[in-house]
């Protein structure tokens, strides 16, 4: 893993969730324009084609790394304004479709994947509440000693570029996340879930590399999220 990649300057990601609304007022200009370091346009429940087409055309238009993080093949959507495509695959999945099946799938389905353009995230699903870990099955139930486990075989192992711990819905334990920190040292490690102002971004960001916020974005808006940019940037 020694080639060069965008995350590796990267502080915090936005995630857009395309089956959610934006506070009255706010435009995907709006957000784009918080200085976060990419966009990620994504989610777990009611995702298509065509909303995730239309979100990834309103943020085009923004000088913003935009990427397309897709919760099953059906939802892959060809656009050149993408940067990319980041795949999760969830390494404490209880299915193994979640792990490579849905990814065989996708490669059946389509036939000329852009390789070059395309990047999986080691997930490690922590909130038992989520969409994600119901979805997934993921068993959530792990201490730091299990959570640095999965992070070193994800990179020792499979050579996984990113190691992605996600609470989504909550806001993690600080002390798990020190423990994946600590069990990488290639990987770039994204944290993600219940970061809500300030100071809840500067503490996850203390350990990962990246901070990952998308609920944020369609419950507060604007403001609310440029603040967990400036702390992504001052941990």
């Amino acid at each position: 893993m020694t080639t060069a990649c965008p995350w590796d300057d990267w502080n915090h990601i936005l995630k857009i969730d395309p089956d959610k609304e934006l506070p009255e007022g706010v435009t995907y200009g709006d957000l784009c324009a918080t200085g976060t370091d990419a966009i990620e346009v994504g989610g777990t429940m009611g995702i298509t084609e065509e909303n995730m087409e239309a979100v990834v055309e309103a943020c085009a238009e923004h000088d913003v790394p935009l990427y397309q993080e897709p919760s099953n093949p059906e939802v892959v959507i060809d656009n050149r304004a993408l940067e990319g495509y980041l795949i999760p695959t969830v390494f404490n999945a209880g299915s193994p479709f979640w792990i490579t099946g849905a990814h065989k799938e996708w490669v059946r389905l389509d036939g000329d994947m852009d390789w070059d353009r395309t990047w999986t995230e080691a997930y490690i699903v922590m909130n038992p509440e989520a969409d994600v870990a119901t979805y997934t099955e993921a068993d959530c139930d792990l201490d730091a000693e299990d959570v640095a486990a999965y992070a070193e075989v994800a990179e020792r192992m499979f050579g996984q570029e990113i190691v992605y711990l996600e609470y989504s819905g909550m806001l993690g334990d600080e002390a798990i996340v020190q423990a994946a920190s600590e069990a990488t040292e290639e990987s770039t490690l994204f944290y993600g879930g219940g970061i809500h102002d300030y100071d809840s971004a500067a503490k996850m960001a203390t350990h990962a590399d990246v901070i990952v916020v998308g609920d944020l974005a369609h419950d507060e808006g604007v403001e609310a999220v440029r603040e967990t940019v400036e702390a992504a940037r001052d941990a």
